[in-house]
């Protein structure tokens, strides 16, 4: 898969298509279940799911990672938990497409931290633009759930550039299992807890799995796969797709209604998607080495090729 993804990266970006769709699609279901499981709780219960399923696949050899790749796999831990946890919050108070489009800063910042070309620059400019349309402030702006929003965007950026060292680090989607395991164990404790207090319906904790299976086993897996191949100027650029894929998700299974305006901003974000793509191939060979170290990030000089 990897050979190919480097030979034809329409492969790559068609897998990064259908990672935002599922990823959107598994948000809005899991959404459903708010009412009783609350966010955390939806959190907490996708998790757990995604950790079954991605280690009945790839059954990770816990006992044989060494210390290096159980850093990289604890910092990866904590992303998992701390974006989820947050983007999830955020939807629940401004919206699947609002709150999306916000965390796409994430992506969009490392895109203009790996660029080397003034194109790329221009592209992220234009997405940037675009997501100010999207979330322009009014008298009724919830700037706590933006504020939130904004920590799914950080936690984001450290997702992208984690999960391609983790994929460097451990063979196959071992690592990205590994780490579903240890934020699952992380968010038992509040799940206990609104189980105790609440009593959610067992349709909950279904919607909840669902959300887990569609928003964090099959995309985490396919950003693995992709991030092996794809620069992170490519692929934080090319998810900016999912501010597009959360509206029409929204609209349909929400009923979340976006003005007009905010339609233009996605055009401008999606347009940012399509001019930097074009010439992946000089593209792919800009992003720095990035290496873990001691738990630091340092850059080095050498491209990933």
């Amino acid at each position: 898969m990897s050979s190919r993804l480097e030979e034809k990266p329409g492969r790559g970006f068609a897998l990064i298509t259908t990672s935002a769709v599922s990823t959107q699609t598994g948000a809005a279901v899991g959404s459903f279940a708010f009412g009783t499981l609350g966010p955390l709780g939806v959190v907490a219960v996708r998790q757990i799911a995604a950790a079954i399923a991605l280690c009945s696949i790839a059954r990770p050899p816990l006992r044989s990672f060494t210390a290096s790749q159980w850093r990289a796999v604890a910092l990866l831990a904590f992303f998992f938990a701390a974006m989820n946890a947050a983007l999830y919050t955020a939807l629940d108070r401004i919206g699947l497409g609002m709150a999306v489009t916000i965390e796409f800063l994430g992506p969009l910042a490392v895109a203009i931290w790996s660029s080397r070309r003034g194109r790329d620059i221009c592209a992220a400019g234009l997405a940037l633009l675009g997501v100010i349309l999207l979330t322009r402030p009014s008298p009724t702006t919830d700037f706590l759930g933006i504020g939130i929003a904004l920590i799914a965007a950080v936690c984001w950026a450290g997702y992208i550039l984690t999960n391609r060292v983790v994929g460097q680090r451990i063979q196959g989607v071992q690592g990205t299992a590994a780490a579903t395991v240890l934020s699952s164990l992380g968010m038992l404790p509040v799940l206990a807890a609104i189980v105790w207090q609440v009593q959610p319906p067992v349709e909950a904790y279904l919607f909840a799995a669902v959300a887990g299976l569609l928003s964090t086993a099959v995309p985490y897996a396919f950003d693995l796969i992709v991030l092996r191949r794809i620069s992170p100027l490519i692929f934080g650029v090319g998810m900016s797709l999912n501010p597009l894929f959360a509206a029409i998700i929204g609209l349909i299974l929400l009923a979340e209604q976006l003005p007009l305006i905010a339609w233009g901003g996605i055009l401008l974000v999606v347009l940012s998607n399509g001019l930097t793509l074009t010439g992946t191939r000089s593209a792919a060979g800009a992003a720095p080495h990035v290496k873990m170290l001691r738990g630091r990030w340092r850059r080095s000089s050498r491209a990933i090729t």
